[in-house]
Order: structure tokens, then C-alpha cells, then sequence
């Protein structure tokens, strides 16, 4: 674990800090007297190590969302008032985007809205934040603000709450899926017994969560590179139901795969339920929700010990099956790898026939025609997709 003052001097140095864009904004909003400062994702990453990709970025600052406005509007910065009720507004300067949001101090919750004021008291905003490695702040010039001694807990991979948990927790229930989500991505799925415990005492109040909001926690979770133990706790305490079998597939398949993907995850869970209401529950994507199922099927041909036929199918998804089928057929890793193998040397050529050939060979439009030619593609893959054009003519049924 890197010291205190090393990481405090990854931040100094951080490259993003020094970008001309990003400090355009901060000189904006008076950065350098301390009125705005970075916040959040973008400060706690830095501080543990984690690559960044975004150009996004989250500021905290003491103006009033119509001084943001303004004086972006005086830099000639574009701004956008994308949550001007909660005091929100979004700046764009070149390609970043910054979405700064004032100073707030909770007045009342519901669990799912709270109704805020706008302030000027950094402490006062850190508090009304969900754990103490988000509640770290960096001014324009790379100095780490710190008002709750959050940065042991960031280095040290702890996802603890703010204060008392459950009163976290009523302010906000998504709360209890971050905290679940941030101990999985940052916390290496370590549970800090207070939180774990409230968030246990929570699960049967989480209903009047939308599903699109625990949706999106759910699939952000299933993009991690390792989230089995993480799900298998939440199952353990309540807040997600899976059927019994399902956590130790999933670790399995982290263990069989090289790149856990959100897709396979979501298959194995699908695996012997309703697809249909695991969308409705999370509100997910009818993309995301197909590509598992091809993933599904692609890895039960596998089971069937038809690699060659899951490949032509499914050629998206079949790599990413083969891990998927071992952990749902309690495979071993030398199996695995005799799969990838076969795949690597697997050459799929593309079906030689279409409805036209029946078509001239006399056949009539419509479903016999159909029928036919899955049954001349079912001969061709049998044979291991060695049956020419002519070969498969030859066998059509008038």
C-alpha cells in the first residue's frame, strides 16, 4: 500500500489536473481561491492508482448554479443546466465535460428524494455524501481537502459510511447497492461489518427503489472483473435473490474465464428462469438481454458437445460461451481450454445455400420452403460443414 504522502502526490501530479481544459473551467470558477475543487470518482481513483479513461469530471463548488452559468458564460465555456434543481449544471470545454453542482446540506428525505439547500460549508457537503473515500476533494492545484479523514479508508480499500450507516442508508436506499458495487470495484470484496449489517437490516425496505436505478447498479456490478463473492454476500443478506446454485457458477466463471463479461454473468444468472422477468426487474436493455441469451444457447450447444454448430450460430458469443458452459456444466479448466483450443483451429465457412437455389430446383415460396432449407442447414453442420453446394442440391426433398 502506497503511504499517505505518495498518494497525496499522485494527485499533485495527477495528468488529468493539468489538462488546459479542465483548468480553463476551475480558473472559471475561482479553483484557485478554493471555491471549486474536483470531487468524487475522479479524486479517488487517482489516490488508489486506478486508471482513468473519462475525460468526465465532478466538481464541488460554492457558487450558486446561476454564478456557474454566468461565469462560464463570461469564459465562453458552454454550460447546460442538466440538474439546475438539485444545483447541478454541466460545462463543456473542448471535449470535457464537467458537471459542477453547489455546495448542498440535506434539510429532509424520504429514502428516495431528499430536499436540499444550497450552502457554502465543504464539511457540511462531505457529510451528506455516501462513503468516505468519495468524500475527498482536490483543489486547482492538486492539494487533497480531506474533512473526514477519508483517505485511510481509500488506501486501505474500505468502503465505509459516512457517519451512521443507517441513517445513510435512509437518506438514500440505492446506498445499499453501492455499497455493495464500491466494495467489489474498490473495496476487493471485503464487507466493513457495520455497513454489511445495516444493509442487511435495509433489504426488505428496498422496494420503492425504481428498477431502473437498481437496474443500472446491477449491471455496472456485472461489467467488474471479479463480483461472485460480492453477489453471493448480497444473496446472503437479503437484497438480491438467486437461486442457491447460481453464486457458485459465477464464481466459477470468473475463475474459467480470462475477461468476465457483464453478458455472461447475466446468462448464468438467466439460466433456468424467466428472462423476460429478469428484465423487467432490472430494467435492462433489450440488447444487453439478447446478447445473454445468444451467450445462453451458444453455451448449452457446447454442453451438447456441438462447438462447431454453437461457432456458426453464435460467432459473437461463442468464446465468451465456452467459459459459460463449463461453469454451468461444473467443468474443469483443462476442458476449458481444450474448447479454446478447437475454436482457435475452427474455420466456419458461410452456409452455401439460400431459399433462391430451392427456388430453382422448383419449390414454391413459404414454410416448406423454409423447413427445408433448416434441414439441409442441420445436414451441412452434422458433417461437419463439409457438404458442398451440389452435395446439399442432391438431397433436397421436392
Amino acid at each position: 500500500m502506497v503511504s499517505q504522502e505518495e498518494a497525496r502526490a499522485r494527485l499533485r501530479n495527477a495528468p488529468w489536473l493539468a489538462e488546459p481544459e479542465l483548468q480553463r473551467i476551475l480558473v472559471a470558477l475561482d479553483g484557485h481561491h478554493g471555491r471549486t475543487r474536483a470531487v468524487g470518482g475522479v479524486v479517488r481513483d487517482t489516490l488508489m492508482g486506478h486508471g482513468r479513461t473519462s475525460t468526465d469530471i465532478d466538481l464541488a463548488t460554492e457558487l450558486t448554479p446561476d454564478e456557474v452559468i454566468r461565469r462560464a458564460k463570461a469564459a465562453g465555456i458552454a454550460s447546460y443546466p442538466t440538474g439546475i434543481e438539485h444545483g447541478t449544471v454541466t460545462l463543456k470545454a473542448g471535449h470535457h465535460l464537467a458537471e459542477v453542482t453547489t455546495l448542498r446540506e440535506d434539510v429532509e428525505t424520504d429514502g428516495r428524494h431528499a430536499v436540499v439547500r444550497f450552502g457554502t460549508d465543504w464539511r457540511h457537503d462531505a457529510e451528506r455524501r455516501d462513503f468516505t473515500l468519495n468524500a475527498l476533494y482536490c483543489a486547482a492545484n492538486g492539494t487533497l481537502f480531506d474533512p473526514l479523514d477519508g483517505l485511510g479508508d481509500c488506501l486501505e480499500a474500505r468502503i465505509r459510511f459516512i457517519g451512521d450507516p443507517e441513517r445513510r442508508i435512509a437518506e438514500d436506499r440505492l446506498r445499499v447497492y453501492r455499497f455493495f458495487r464500491f466494495s467489489a470495484s474498490h473495496g476487493r470484496q471485503h464487507f466493513d461489518p457495520e455497513g454489511l449489517e445495516a444493509c442487511r437490516r435495509a433489504a426488505g425496505t428496498l422496494s420503492r427503489l425504481s428498477a431502473e436505478r437498481v437496474g443500472t447498479e446491477i449491471t455496472r456490478m456485472l461489467a467488474l472483473a471479479k463480483v461472485a463473492r460480492t453477489l453471493e454476500e448480497m444473496t446472503r443478506v437479503g437484497v438480491l435473490e438467486l437461486p442457491q446454485a447460481k453464486p457458485g457458477q459465477l464464481a466459477a466463471y470468473e475463475a474459467l474465464s480470462p475477461f468476465p463479461a457483464r453478458t455472461g454473468r447475466l446468462a448464468i444468472i438467466m439460466q433456468g428462469s424467466d428472462p423476460q422477468a429478469i428484465q423487467d426487474r432490472w430494467r435492462l436493455s433489450n440488447d444487453l438481454v439478447a446478447q445473454a441469451e445468444a451467450t445462453l444457447k451458444a453455451a448449452g450447444l457446447i454442453n451438447l458437445g456441438a462447438l462447431q454448430e454453437a461457432a456458426y450460430r453464435y460467432p459473437r458469443h461463442v468464446e465468451d460461451a465456452v467459459a459459460v458452459a463449463a461453469a454451468l456444466g461444473h467443468r474443469d479448466g483443462e476442458e476449458v481450454a481444450e474448447n479454446r483450443q478447437r475454436l482457435n483451429a475452427l474455420v466456419v465457412p458461410k452456409f452455401p445455400l439460400s431459399g433462391a437455389d430451392l427456388l430453382r430446383k422448383g419449390m414454391l415460396p413459404g414454410k416448406a420452403l423454409g423447413i427445408e432449407l433448416t434441414r439441409l442447414e442441420r445436414l451441412w453442420i452434422e458433417s461437419g460443414f463439409t457438404l458442398d453446394r451440389d452435395a446439399l442440391l442432391a438431397s433436397v426433398r421436392g
